[in-house]
């Protein structure tokens, strides 16, 4: 990521942001402003979307000016849309599909998965967790501020279950558990570790493999924990990543079959509703690209799956 700061003093102190912006960068003001439009701009930290805004001295600017290699205010794609599996007054749940943040990047607004929930509603949809941009499935909303802080409270205490699954490289063992501790890579930025040499944050998996071959494996996972990367870096230190998962070292594919992406789908999600305490049961359909894994495995795609999976079936 490319981004300049600058830090409001002398002449800058009071004027819009916009035009603080211009004068900074060299731009022109009709170009500070589609920086400020598109959330590339950050004052004190905080994303800025009034152009006019004054700054008051010594408040920090940031502009991103650069992302994945692309400008912030070049066109982005047609972001993909989601499918929604339930929704009632309290709760919205949809089918993120792989390849649509789950929120807002730094240097754009309008395009994430949270952005167009929220244009659904009409108003703020309350994320309460996220998954990894190239992941798909089950991911919930808050339509109310007190829904939204209900269903973070079932993360948060760990009373959300969740069921995914994933093609990986081959080698995994019949079932397992992993408990290994995640901490970042400082070698590889972006990157976590699941190792016991260094102190990291306690993280607990387990698998059972669907199918294990000798180019691939079919996995399904049960996070106890909800870490960042966790499923992802803990079937690494299996020796098994995620097909697609350039980070971690996941091959593109396996049997002639493709690997476009991060080869990982949170199919199942179980929680206490925020209004009744009953549980809510959800459920994303695999996605044609994991699929034709399973149609290579022969296996048969599991429907119904999170009460055999989650009750211990």
């Amino acid at each position: 990521m490319k981004r300049r700061t600058f830090r409001a003093e002398g002449a800058q102190v009071g004027r819009p942001v916009a035009v603080a912006v211009a004068a900074e960068l060299g731009l022109p003001e009709e170009q500070a402003r589609k920086l400020v439009d598109v959330g590339a701009v950050y004052v004190a930290g905080r994303r800025c979307r009034d152009a006019k805004a004054g700054l008051v001295a010594g408040q920090v600017v940031a502009v991103v000016l650069e992302e994945g290699g692309q400008s912030p205010l070049a066109d982005a794609p047609p972001a993909p849309t989601f499918q929604v599996l339930h929704e009632d007054a309290d709760v919205i749940a949809v089918d993120k599909p792989a390849g649509l943040p789950a929120q807002p990047t730094e240097a754009r607004v309008g395009s994430s998965l949270v952005d167009q929930v929220s244009a659904r509603l009409g108003r703020d949809a309350g994320l309460v967790h996220r998954l990894d941009r190239e992941t798909s499935g089950v991911t919930v909303f808050g339509k109310t501020p007190q829904a939204t802080s209900a269903l973070a409270a079932e993360f948060r205490e760990g009373r959300a279950r969740k069921r995914y699954v994933a093609a990986t490289g081959p080698g995994l063992p019949g079932s397992g558990t992993v408990d290994l501790p995640l901490s970042k890579d400082p070698s590889r930025p972006g990157r976590w570790r699941a190792s016991r040499a260094a102190n990291g944050i306690p993280a607990l998996t387990l698998f059972r493999t669907l199918y294990a071959g000798p180019e691939f494996c079919v996995v399904e996972l049960l996070p106890q924990t909800g870490r960042t990367h966790q499923l992802r870096a803990h079937l690494t230190a299996l020796g098994a990543p995620i097909l697609g998962d350039s980070r971690y070292g996941g091959a593109a594919g396996a049997g002639g079959v493709d690997a476009p992406r991060c080869l990982l789908h949170a199919q199942a999600l179980e929680l206490g509703h925020p209004r009744t305490s009953a549980p809510l049961r959800l459920e994303a359909p695999v996605p044609e690209d994991l699929l034709r894994f399973f149609t290579r495995a022969g296996l048969e795609v599991p429907r119904g799956a999170i009460a055999a999976a989650l009750d211990g079936g």
